[in-house]
């Protein structure tokens, strides 16, 4: 499915952070923690995070069905909260969002993100885009960060 990358305005952002806790509460429900940071953000501090990060949307027609955020730090990329609305999984969007990502930082060397360890389909995704695990954390007794990097 080719859904349309775009810049996220910040008229968006009450439509992308409605989004988010839609699409991470299936990764509350794997863990069984509601209250992990993507669930609990609010408004004001994703108007801070939009100051510093790029964010991207993923546009079908007129509806906003996926989303990611990054930002740079010298030569390495931070790649987070790559969502896609649950009707419109398995479609390519997460590949497309990661690859717009990766073009949108050029002078980039390595992109790192992370994902918890029960998330198979997230794991899946990354690892067939080239991310290879680089770090484990232990974050409490029910997850494990998997961080993964990305380099060229």
């Amino acid at each position: 499915m080719q859904v349309n990358i775009q810049l996220v305005d910040e008229h968006d952002l009450e439509e992308i952070l409605r989004l988010q806790k839609e699409c991470y509460q299936s990764e509350a429900e794997i863990y069984n923690d509601y209250a992990i940071p993507p669930l609990l953000q609010d408004m004001q501090t994703l108007k801070k995070e939009f100051e510093h990060s790029l964010f991207l949307k993923a546009v079908l027609a007129t509806e906003i069905v996926g989303s990611i955020r990054a930002y740079a730090d010298g030569t390495t990329c931070f790649v987070g909260k790559l969502i896609v609305k649950k009707d419109f999984h398995n479609n390519g969007i997460g590949g497309q969002l990661l690859r717009a990502v990766e073009t949108d930082f050029p002078d980039c060397k390595r992109w790192v993100l992370f994902t918890g360890h029960k998330s198979e389909k997230n794991l899946y995704l990354y690892r067939k885009h080239g991310y290879k695990e680089f770090k484990r954390e232990v974050t409490n007794t029910n997850m494990t960060m998997i961080y993964l990097e990305k380099r060229i």
